[in-house]
């Protein structure tokens, strides 16, 4: 029988995972959808762009719900006290990721350039706009998030709107943005041809020199300006979640304290730097599929190096960092987390067959001649 303590764990790794999963499915069309404007030069490019993630797009939102759905039940005082602080940036977020089902059914609708140019716009917003809050989001939980309890566990938020779009939030955002545009670039390598295909191995070159630079910059800043957050004493790991009943003080480079504790953690930094930068090899050499092996990596490193270097915090608060949320502290009932990792070994498995199998079903290239066919129907 699986204790508390290690279930406890086991759900903040399949949290990470899920996130990992998002990331990799949904980046590439986030990433493609922000790139709309940009490498696609005609209405036909831009359409064959689109058909390159038309079939993939709504199956890969599942690992974003899938994620928020496991926090809401995983660890509930971490999804209300976020939602709670970052509620208008991730109702900017929603409201930007509306405009890609938006988009994607409307641009069709006519043949008019301007209405079709406005939707692409749109599915510009519906990509870079995500991609920006998620990293900013997650710059300003690594410095500390202003909120604090009462003594009935009422969470109460202390923040503005302006506040999380400070200098290295802002940094953490273009770390975000540059990785996805990158796995974006590196999916159209793969799905594309002819000069879709030489525009975005040239954008995947310097994406991937950008994430490498940016990810390093933000390290730096971490390690040397941001100070970290200190569990004081034992933690009973089995007792029942309140963030009341702990000590914690904030410590300069005190992120970096995992890395001692657990030597193989340097895994994680060492593939978010390494992929990003066998991406640009790989794309120099026409490489695609191992580049996008690359990009996946490099964005899992990434993620799981801001997890691990927090653990066991997962949303810090700088107003009183006693009450800041951990692993140890904000979690669900011991059997709730049992019922829900018997469903995920159920599940889990059958998300990812039917992910691999769509993937395989609509391999190869999308070319012009795809999109202006007659007989090929395609949907975009």
């Amino acid at each position: 029988m699986i204790d508390y303590e290690v279930l406890r764990v086991i759900w903040w790794l399949l949290v990470g995972v899920l996130l990992i999963g998002f990331a990799i499915t949904d980046g590439f069309d986030l990433g493609v959808g922000a790139l709309l404007t940009l490498v696609g030069r005609t209405d036909e490019e831009r359409r064959v762009m689109i058909n390159t993630i038309g079939p993939h797009w709504d199956g890969n939102q599942v690992w974003f719900i899938t994620a928020g759905g496991a926090i809401f039940a995983a660890f509930p005082m971490i999804y209300a006290t976020a939602f709670s602080g970052f509620y208008l940036a991730l109702f900017l977020t929603l409201a930007a990721l509306w405009m890609r089902p938006l988009g994607f059914d409307y641009r069709s609708k006519l043949t008019n350039p301007t209405w079709r140019r406005a939707w692409d716009w749109a599915l510009f917003a519906g990509g870079i706009v995500p991609a920006l809050i998620f990293g900013v989001a997650l710059g300003n939980v690594l410095q500390g998030v202003p909120f604090t309890f009462d003594e009935i566990l009422k969470v109460t938020y202390h923040g503005s709107f302006w506040a999380l779009l400070n200098p290295f939030a802002l940094l953490a955002g273009l770390v975000s943005v540059a990785m996805l545009l990158m796995h974006g670039s590196v999916w159209l390598q793969l799905k594309t041809a002819d000069r879709l295909f030489e525009r975005a191995r040239g954008l995947s070159v310097l994406l991937g020199l950008a994430t490498a630079a940016l990810f390093v910059l933000a390290g730096i800043w971490v390690s040397v300006g941001i100070d970290g957050y200190v569990l004081v004493g034992a933690v009973d790991g089995l007792a029942a979640s309140n963030p009341m009943n702990k000590a914690a003080v904030l410590e300069s480079g005190a992120w970096l304290n995992n890395y001692g504790r657990f030597p193989l953690l340097i895994v994680a930094p060492l593939l978010g730097i390494g992929g990003a930068l066998a991406v640009a090899w790989l794309s120099l050499g026409c490489r695609s599929g191992w580049a996008f092996v690359a990009s996946s990596l490099s964005l899992a490193g990434i993620i799981f190096t801001a997890g691990g270097s927090m653990f066991p915090f997962m949303l810090p608060s700088s107003a009183n960092p006693s009450m800041s949320l951990t692993v140890w502290d904000a979690s669900s009932s011991e059997t709730t987390l049992m019922i829900m990792l018997v469903v995920a070994l159920i599940f889990v498995p059958l998300v990812l067959a039917y992910t691999a199998w769509s993937f395989w079903a609509m391999r190869g290239r999308i070319l012009e001649q795809d999109v202006t066919d007659a007989k090929a129907h395609t949907p975009y």
